[in-house]
């Protein structure tokens, strides 16, 4: 056997047979000649213009798809409409500013800033060049009012570059929170992100993570070190746990997902705000009778359960939205209150509804931040609110209180009483107590008050009756006793022993006590919840059949829109608290 065959043959990801294309600088028409300076520069700027796209490499690639992600190029084309233009291409002499992409794009026609860290340079880490890079583009986007969306993909301070690793984010930090308020902006999280690399995006306005990313202050492999806690970064940072928090707006499949319903966010969402968001014609007619409403409604409270039936709110935000179709904000976080944005005429609508299918549509801490953060954020944009109200109220207890309560509840009154977009309030059933008087009727500020023919408007719920009816209740209690003691001497003298008596005698008057009780809470629901004391004293507009909902409420916000003018808000304003 000769040396030759015993040598291992290297595998190698290069095509032997590919020749180099050269590019060849010409002009039409222009006589051919042997290539000079001139074109030589040329050929330089070239390679300089190509280099972003190529510098990583095949092997850097394939490392990148091995992990089911796409390079920031490929991402980049998926979202875009077509060719995009790609800002500072700047690389220093040490790959300063090569982890980073900045570019102009077009979304469903619409300009649109776009960043994204390239994770074949660097791991996609901040530098003190690139976050200049990153701030430049934050000021452009305000400057021209178009959308800004982040494509994150990165592992944090670049640690070589020291403190400029800082400051670079310090840098973009800064520019991305001046802009908060005045362009609206959409984060993807990819890969494994750390420190400033999940802090910056969770500056902007939505953020998408796809299943199997992690983001979070530090990796699982610092915890471990410093507070000696086993964790996965599953565990640690991944969809299940930020979606829960509301870190994280959206969970999606994959990347591929996560840049789709980028396309769709944008769809609901104005360039900026001094405009309203884009009208879209419907072939959905206003006029369009909301029958599902009146079925759901009919087979919930003629149930043995009557009013006491949960339903799912989100059953009539459907049937109010064009052609059924909205898009629900942090659909995984709070469901006993939904947050959503869908069309009705046309028009962007956002909606609050409280969702008694779960936990009676009480309102808690995570509600009531879930409901201020979006409130908030359609003030900034121009996009009038309809609530649908269905809660017997917030939720009590020691666990709430200790959580703070109180606070998010007044973080959701105060974007109530601060919104300046058109806003209808409708009661569909249960609107008692605190609850009620903080969520947008005419005093906080409504435009437009309905109720549903099913409504319960009081000061507290069934327990009122033991309040309202103190006296007779105590009455009927009292004389339970004396009436034990008749019946059971009737029994006996019709032949019972004594214990028989007594128990036989304890059963009925038990019985002809809860059948009084019964009477004065249906007294109660007859007399005290219903919209009726409300609609005479003008805290309701009008009462409207369930099927009439859709025109009753698109109608009056086509004229309220028609004399709205959308403008920023005055003063600096911000997404976030």
């Amino acid at each position: 056997m000769t040396k030759q065959n015993t040598e291992q043959l290297e595998p190698t990801l290069s095509n032997p047979f590919q020749k180099k294309q050269n590019k060849q600088f010409t002009v039409p028409g222009a006589i051919v000649g042997e290539p000079g300076l001139y074109e030589k520069s040329l050929e330089a700027g070239w390679n300089l213009q190509q280099r972003p796209h190529v510098a990583a490499g095949t092997k850097a690639i394939m490392r990148q798809h091995q992990k089911n992600r796409m390079t920031i190029w490929e991402r980049i084309q998926c979202l875009t409409d077509g060719p995009f233009t790609v800002f500072y291409q700047n690389w220093g002499p040490n790959l300063d500013g090569a982890s980073l992409v900045t570019g102009l794009i077009q979304v469903n026609g619409r300009d649109v800033a776009v960043y994204g860290h390239d994770f074949t340079v660097r791991a996609g880490s901040m530098d003190a060049t690139n976050g200049k890079k990153l701030a430049r583009l934050f000021e452009l986007a305000a400057k021209r009012k178009i959308p800004v969306v982040g494509l994150n993909d990165s592992a944090g301070a670049y640690i070589p570059a020291g403190v400029g690793g800082l400051d670079g984010y310090a840098d973009a930090f800064t520019a991305l929170r001046k802009i908060s308020g005045v362009v609206p902006s959409i984060m993807c999280m990819f890969g494994f992100n750390a420190g400033g690399g999940s802090y910056l995006p969770r500056q902007g306005s939505f953020l998408i993570q796809p299943n199997e990313t992690f983001f979070g202050l530090t990796g699982p492999g610092v915890v471990k070190s410093v507070l000696g806690e086993d964790v996965t970064p599953d565990e640690l940072g991944g969809p299940k746990v930020h979606s829960q928090s509301g870190v994280t707006d959206f969970v999606v499949p994959d990347e591929v997902a996560a840049l789709r319903k980028v396309r769709e966010l944008l769809n609901y969402l104005p360039s900026h705000s001094g405009e309203l968001a884009p009208v879209q014609a419907s072939s959905d007619p206003l006029s369009r009778k909301t029958w599902d409403i009146d079925i759901l409604l009919k087979q919930a409270f003629n149930s043995p359960t009557g009013f006491n039936t949960p339903i799912d709110i989100s059953i009539l935000i459907q049937q109010l939205c064009d052609h059924g179709d909205f898009l629900e904000i942090q659909p995984e976080r709070a469901r006993n209150t939904i947050t959503a944005l869908g069309r009705m005429g046309g028009n962007v609508v956002g909606f609050v509804a409280n969702n008694s299918a779960v936990a009676s549509g009480q309102i808690d801490v995570d509600a009531a931040y879930k409901n201020a953060r979006f409130i908030r954020f359609c003030n900034l944009y121009n996009i009038p609110i309809i609530f649908l109200e269905d809660t017997t109220g917030f939720l009590p207890g020691r666990e709430q209180e200790s959580r703070g309560i109180v606070q998010a509840g007044r973080a959701m009154l105060d974007a109530i009483v601060d919104l300046r977009t058109p806003r209808f309030l409708v009661l569909v059933r249960n609107a008692f107590g605190g609850a009620y008087a903080s969520y947008n009727n005419y005093p906080t500020g409504a435009d437009f008050v309905v109720a549903l023919p099913t409504t319960r408007v009081a000061v507290m719920g069934p327990a009122g009756v033991e309040y309202v009816y103190k006296d007779e209740l105590r009455k009927i209690r009292q004389s339970a006793k004396t009436k034990v003691v008749q019946e059971a001497e009737a029994q006996r003298a019709a032949g019972m022993s004594e214990n028989e008596a007594l128990e036989t005698a304890t059963g009925l008057v038990n019985d002809w006590v809860k059948a009084e009780e019964q009477l004065l809470a249906q007294r109660y629901e007859r007399e005290l919840m219903n919209p009726n004391e409300a609609l005479s004293l003008g805290s309701i507009s009008q009462i409207v059949m369930p099927s009439d909902l859709r025109q009753v409420l698109g109608e009056q916000m086509a004229f309220c829109l028609r004399h709205y003018t959308p403008e920023p808000m005055g003063g600096v304003q911000r997404e976030f608290h």
